[in-house]
């Protein structure tokens, strides 16, 4: 039991945790919100590297072959493909983000669904050990954070109201709950499958990192200093290298 509630209050972390962020954000100026998310998708890369990396791969590792690992791992990133271009997955970094008014609810489904998959990841790495689970909890905030300010903005954009929008985004979040509890279901049951859901989930991180934010940081679309780009990035990864030798 103790175990579960770490995994539904790290869940809680993931998901409320990068939308009370992102709401507090927009209470800010437009010249101050613009010039911190992006810094925000920069450390988001670094924390989504490390968390995968550094962690979850390597525990996978441990109880399986590589081919099992990296087949899984491959297996993965094929799925969250065909997701996005089911529209099941949409990333958007920035409050300038334009969607038609009708496809907003797709965004509203897609970030739950999104948020569904983070739960069960934050749960599979919670029964791996709670370090993991912590580091896996930071990673996904940190880019929930700048994704929410951008669904503030297309619901905003498409007529919705900011109680609404929150409200909205609240609901979607709370499918990462859902998706801990299904995940520490799925584990406890059959134990034998932890590894493999551990080098699944690293897919996602490794996915959303590379195929969407560091593209956008090579294009300049969310913050053009390079300096500043590596340095945010080394303090993703550096996060997870303290909670990963210090937490315990």
């Amino acid at each position: 039991m103790p175990l579960l509630v770490t995994a539904l209050g790290l869940s809680l972390l993931g998901s409320f945790g990068g939308l009370l962020v992102a709401s507090t954000l927009l209470l800010f100026n437009e010249s101050l919100r613009t010039r911190i998310v992006p810094w925000l998708v920069s450390y988001a890369v670094g924390a989504l590297l490390g968390a995968s990396l550094l962690g979850l791969i390597p525990e996978a590792l441990s109880e399986l072959s590589p081919q099992q690992v990296l087949g899984s791992l491959l297996a993965g990133i094929v799925v969250f493909f065909i997701l996005e271009k089911l529209v099941l997955l949409r990333h958007c970094h920035t409050d300038d983000c334009h969607v038609h008014g009708a496809a907003a609810q797709l965004v509203i489904l897609g970030d739950a669904f999104h948020n569904f998959i983070d739960g069960a990841i934050i749960a599979a790495a919670v029964m791996t050990s709670v370090p993991l689970g912590l580091n896996t909890a930071i990673a996904i905030a940190a880019h929930e954070i700048p994704q929410e300010v951008g669904d503030f903005a297309i619901l905003l954009h498409s007529g919705y109201s900011r109680r609404r929008a929150l409200i909205l985004n609240l609901a979607s979040a709370a499918a990462g709950v859902a998706g801990s509890l299904l995940g520490f279901a799925a584990v406890s049951v059959l134990p034998s499958i932890r590894p493999f859901v551990l080098a699944f989930s690293s897919a996602s991180m490794l996915y959303i990192a590379m195929s969407d934010l560091i593209p956008d940081l090579h294009r300049g679309t969310v913050d053009r200093n390079s300096l500043r780009q590596v340095l945010l990035i080394a303090a993703g990864i550096g996060t997870v290298v303290v909670f990963e030798r210090f937490v315990h």
